[in-house]
């Protein structure tokens, strides 16, 4: 239940938030729940979250977004009206990279797209990206707690390195570049007042 109200909260909300499945790991790790049940639940709680913030973000979206968050949802829009089998592989396909869904659905509430040709695929996609990160961060910071315990195994090593890995693609890659132009770009200066860099 828990694990729903997260993702019900998160992605119900059109300001910066944390990525639904960082807050699941600590939910995780802390209670010494079953990932796959924290998955399931996390992911009808985003979904129900999106189509909620889809119904309301029409009205809050010039305030909400950015110039380049303008940009996104021009594109975005133009994808979500093609059609229902276009339209659902795009979804799906940009739910499995890390970029953020909000502009998604900020396009599909402000262009009236129909919310079942989305919200289907955005779950399928949500349920693979997140059980990816979930387990994949669950791997790693128990690993770190083993390495910090002197309890080095190769298979600790080297599921703490692909976790690491993985978090850093997330966070250094740009993923709408590489989703628009096809075009391999990192960006080292993620925080808040540093310039973009590639």
């Amino acid at each position: 239940m828990c694990a729903f109200l997260i993702g019900l909260l998160v992605d119900s909300i059109p300001v910066f938030a944390p990525p639904a499945w960082s807050v699941l790991v600590i939910l995780i790790i802390s209670f010494d729940a079953s990932p796959w049940v924290v998955v399931v639940f996390g992911v009808l709680g985003s979904t129900l979250g999106r189509y909620i913030l889809s119904r309301y973000i029409p009205r809050v979206s010039n305030k909400v977004l950015n110039r380049r968050g303008g940009k996104n949802l021009e594109y975005v829009g133009q994808r979500l009206n093609q059609g229902y089998w276009k339209t659902t592989l795009f979804v799906f396909l940009y739910t499995l990279t890390p970029l953020s869904t909000t502009v998604l659905f900020t396009a599909a509430g402000i262009a009236r797209a129909r919310l079942l040709y989305i919200l289907p695929p955005f779950a399928a996609g949500k349920l693979i990206s997140d059980a990816i990160m979930i387990v994949t961060g669950k791997y790693a910071a128990g690993d770190v707690r083993e390495v910090l315990h002197g309890n080095i195994h190769p298979k600790t090593f080297v599921m703490l390195v692909v976790g690491i890995v993985l978090i850093g693609a997330v966070l250094f890659i740009d993923w709408q570049t590489l989703f628009e132009k096809k075009k391999l770009v990192f960006t080292w200066r993620i925080w808040k007042g540093q310039q973009k860099s590639g």
